[in-house]
């Protein structure tokens, strides 16, 4: 059986941004399939802002054509699981940037070996974020590099949320496709 390279770009999407989209383009030469997953409940952050419906359609709207899936936890490992139940011939390459993929790689999981056990059943695509992500040496075969380049490090969500409510511009840091729904949504909130 061939197995099919799925690259996943996991995350709050509270709101999407350019720069998870700039992840997503420069992961598609490295898989066979890019989707978007949207966990009901995150490891490290409550689920707050805008409605899973809401992110989901600002997914859609930011990324043409782009696959959503909804899973029940937020860690990667359970993630690759609950994908793999449905097409079990998966391979699973997380999307990240450099901040996450040393989150991931030094989160205290509970159990010694945890990450070791882990990236069996994935490995990351890294984009630089502020910084070249160096995994540690036993890791470094699972991680692998990407590149979107130095305009996106200081893109993200919580920078366009701050703006908004601020009255600041924001829109040059949200895909043009979903402007007026990022307003409506945040606007009201």
């Amino acid at each position: 059986m061939i197995s099919k390279r799925i690259g996943v770009l996991a995350g709050a999407f509270n709101p999407m941004t350019r720069a998870h989209v700039a992840l997503l383009e420069a992961a598609r030469p490295e898989v066979d399939e890019t989707m978007c997953v949207v966990p009901r409940t995150y490891p490290h952050k409550e689920f707050h802002g805008a409605s899973l419906q809401d992110r989901i359609e600002m997914i859609q709207g930011a990324v043409a054509g782009s696959r959503v899936e909804v899973t029940q936890s937020g860690l990667f490992v359970d993630i690759a699981r609950e994908l793999r139940q449905a097409q079990p011939e998966r391979e699973i390459y997380f999307i990240c940037g450099r901040d996450a993929a040393e989150r991931i790689v030094t989160w205290d999981y509970g159990k010694p070996g945890a990450i070791e056990r882990m990236f069996e059943e994935f490995q990351l695509l890294v984009a630089a974020r502020q910084g070249e992500y160096s995994p540690p040496e036993h890791l470094r075969g699972r991680v692998h590099r990407i590149e979107i380049g130095s305009a996106f490090d200081e893109v993200c969500s919580t920078k366009v949320r701050q703006r908004i409510a601020a009255g600041e511009p924001w829109e040059h840091l949200v895909p043009g496709s979903i402007v007026d729904l990022v307003g409506r949504i945040y606007k009201s909130a």
